[in-house]
């Protein structure tokens, strides 16, 4: 069984979703939720509660009419399509089971990001490099939930100004944002701590084969309440790496602290590594991770090299997808900066590991998009870049032995951590 849309009217009382192994668009996205709320229309309201930049429609399912409220925000990041499978799942779930709202009402943004959506090309991806060859991330100042981290409050995109509104409206106990990574394992990450959630998230990712990465250079530096379950540093706490500049800190992730809530980000795997959730030592991780950022200095300088070759033929061209090469290679000097000068935030394996696939991540999605551009002007430097990313995409899957990890097991692992969340952080507040 797949994971694409909601199953009929006709068969609702049936096993399970569409069974076509792929992730669902924003529009079948949009016609499931439609589906469920006219199958459902005393429980469930389906309401448009912003447009995009470019015009696209926000929309937001609400089951239940409780005032205390969980929201459940999917497609955050363009390139992490997990959330929209597991939104329909959890929404049918809440649906099904009385229990999980008979006090609280469950809201579900179907989309943070539909333009972004619109630009990650890869539903059914049979390998790393068929992810990257349709990959899209838009640059930070364009992501609904980061750019309150790098732009005035004037500034901010239509899309984090709704997904803020709907904070405002709902003032939810649990906000819950639906992430993902290509490779690696499964954490989450915390604006204040949910006692027992550790227990749960450890045995569903260990009964569905699904690694839990310990030492997550997202997290670094942070404390943890179990493995894999990292709680944010308070605002004005030092940053890992000084140099990034979206600052989790400053997201619409604290949004929800003003009424007394905080934010729970689920991460799942699209292929998992088993090498991301080895808690032993490393035997020299300073060193390690200055030949990682030497690394990292090189891969960028070898997209910087075929994007400023082009540039001069690019003449006129613009677009999202340049500008978050450009935004992605910006980053490289500063992150290897922080990674050769400053003490490593953990000293184990897998920290080091995850320092590893993220300095192979960034330059390659950098090349990933100006291959896209690349190919849309018939640029004659499109094939040395194919080329690059074949063999960069390769590499990442062999270093870290992929496996892909079933879209069905994807979802399940990433709406049972949901449902955790939502019950014990409803225990912390009753």
């Amino acid at each position: 069984m797949g994971y694409c849309g909601l199953r009929s009217q006709a068969d609702w009382t049936g096993v399970s979703l569409l069974p076509q192994l792929r992730y669902p668009t924003v529009p079948q996205l949009v016609s499931s939720a439609r589906a469920l709320a006219t199958h459902r229309p005393t429980l469930c309201t389906l309401g448009q509660v912003g447009v995009s930049r470019a015009g696209r429609p926000l929309h937001l399912l609400s089951v239940g009419h409780a005032r205390r409220a969980v929201l459940v925000v999917a497609g955050a990041h363009a390139n992490e399509p997990t959330g929209g499978s597991t939104l329909l799942a959890l929404a049918e779930r809440v649906v099904r089971e009385r229990e999980l709202r008979t006090d609280t009402s469950w809201h579900f943004l179907l989309c943070a990001d539909p333009d972004g959506a619109s630009l990650h090309v890869t539903p059914a991806p049979r390998s790393l490099l068929d992810y990257h060859l349709g990959f899209f991330r838009p640059a930070a100042e364009e992501q609904p939930e980061w750019s309150p981290a790098v732009l005035p409050p004037d500034r901010l995109p239509p899309e984090t100004r709704a997904l803020t509104r709907v904070i405002d409206e709902l003032r939810p106990y649990l906000q819950v944002t639906l992430h993902g990574t290509d490779l690696g394992g499964s954490w989450v990450q915390l604006t204040k701590d949910i006692p027992g959630l550790a227990e749960p998230f450890a045995k569903s990712a260990a009964q569905l084969h699904i690694p839990v990465e310990t030492g997550a250079s997202d997290a670094a530096g942070w404390s943890a309440s179990g493995p894999g379950v990292h709680v944010m540093p308070s605002p004005g706490a030092g940053a890992a790496y000084p140099s990034m500049p979206d600052d989790a800190r400053r997201s619409t992730w604290y949004h929800t602290h003003r009424y007394g809530g905080l934010t729970a980000v689920v991460e799942v795997p699209m292929w998992a590594s088993d090498l991301v959730d080895d808690p032993a030592p490393h035997p020299a991780p300073a060193a390690a991770i200055r030949r990682l950022a030497r690394r990292l200095l090189r891969d960028g300088l070898e997209v910087e090299r075929v994007l400023s070759d082009a540039l001069p033929r690019l003449e006129g061209v613009d677009g999202p997808l340049l500008r978050a090469a450009r935004w992605a290679l910006e980053l490289v000097p500063g992150l290897a900066a922080d990674w050769m000068h400053t003490p490593p935030a953990d000293d184990t394996m897998a920290y080091v590991g995850s320092v590893d696939a993220f300095g192979r991540r960034l330059p390659l999605r950098a090349a990933a998009m100006l291959l896209r551009v690349l190919r849309e002007t018939d640029d004659r430097a499109a094939p040395h870049l194919e080329r690059l990313v074949s063999t960069w995409s390769d590499s990442f899957a062999e270093r870290f032995r992929a496996r892909w990890v079933p879209l069905e097991h994807q979802v399940e692992h990433q709406s049972r951590t949901v449902v955790a969340a939502a019950l014990h952080a409803r225990e912390g507040t009753a």
